[in-house]
């Protein structure tokens, strides 16, 4: 009988201790109402869970294992890479950076997840329901923290009303009610001074 050959736990670990440099990425969303800011690992927990709720609440068909799989590879590129902000001239050209962490990171002897780039891949570029939803959800999720910590993190960043429409745009054709509520919030965070009128 031939001997199963087990994995090295000490190479697992420290893959997992790679993955877990996540909770180091500074985010510039404020969690619970203004207390601290977020980190990466914490958002793409919230994204994962968020984006489960959300599709059950709206009764959309998705592949909920997939999902959960593309909001949860999201951020992972930030552990090399940083947080890019939302408003940032340099977001653009952010993903290079991310993706050649995620291609380190499948590389790694300690991984177990032969896909991993496929499905980073696939939630940067992909177009399937479970892409776009995980696409809105990221963009949701620090727009309620802005609104819940009274715009902190945009008045910090003198963050204009005109730059947070054109970023939420695409809301408005993958999840029409969820761009109508963003729009009355948008409103209601000029009126009280939280974003600039502008």
């Amino acid at each position: 009988m031939q001997e199963l050959k087990l994995p090295d736990i000490n190479t697992i670990c420290d893959y997992l201790r790679e993955l877990d440099a996540l909770k180091l990425v500074s985010r510039r969303s404020y969690v619970a109402g203004g207390v601290r800011l977020e980190n990466s690992a914490e958002h793409s927990w919230h994204l994962a869970m968020a984006c489960w709720s959300i599709a059950r609440n709206f009764n959309i068909a998705v592949d909920e294992g997939k999902l959960l799989k593309l909001a949860l590879v999201h951020d992972l590129g930030e552990v090399d890479a940083g947080d890019t902000f939302l408003y940032a001239a340099e977001r653009a050209d952010a993903n290079k950076a991310e993706r050649a962490c995620v291609e380190r990171l499948q590389s790694h002897a300690g991984n177990g997840i032969n896909d991993l780039l496929a499905y980073w891949d696939e939630q940067e570029t992909g177009n399937s329901i479970e892409t776009k939803l995980v696409k809105v959800v990221d963009r949701l999720l620090p727009f309620l923290l802005n609104a819940s910590s009274e715009g902190r993190a945009w008045k910090e960043n003198h963050v204009k009303k005109s730059q947070v429409l054109r970023a939420h745009a695409f809301i408005a054709t993958e999840f029409p009610a969820i761009y109508a509520w963003v729009e009355q919030k948008v409103k209601y965070a000029v009126a009280q001074g939280w974003l600039e009128d502008a």
